[in-house]
């Protein structure tokens, strides 16, 4: 079955826990030129709000890519997925070195468009053991037939 739209309504996850690691900060930091203290200096950020180096939000909204592709079921006829889009982001929590995270989705909607399906998806990226999530979006994607 390849129409997305039979899974509108449906939570997918959680996924499986991912330790958020100083050498994957400094990565992403490298990728984007995004070298805040807050991210990248171990003594400043231990003095800092936090105690510790936190991840780069958008870090966070980054790994929504292979998350879902860990908990979305295989669909047959479609060549890949693309980004469209995101209609609301906010990263409400820090998310400080050494945490673990996963993600849920809910498929909020999907409708047929040329060549293929949009899904909408209401994303949120838990921290273990945290009583807010780290970040909540609704994430658009085009699969392509």
């Amino acid at each position: 079955m390849s129409d997305l739209r039979d899974l509108v309504g449906t939570e997918l996850g959680p996924t499986p826990w991912v330790e958020i690691t100083q050498d994957r900060i400094n990565l992403f930091a490298e990728a984007t030129g995004d070298h805040q203290w807050i991210h990248m200096d171990r003594e400043a950020a231990a003095a800092g709000p936090f105690g510790t180096t936190i991840a780069h939000g958008f870090l966070s909204l980054s790994l929504l890519v292979p998350f879902l592709a860990e908990v979305l079921p295989a669909r047959e006829g479609f060549a890949m997925g693309i980004n469209y889009g995101l209609n609301k982001v906010r990263f409400i929590s820090p998310l400080p070195v050494g945490s673990r995270i996963r993600a849920r989705f809910k498929v909020e909607s999907a409708e047929e468009v040329a060549g293929g399906e949009q899904v909408a998806f209401a994303a949120t990226v838990e921290r273990e053991g945290a009583e807010k999530p780290v970040c909540v979006a609704e994430w658009l994607v085009r699969y392509v037939r």
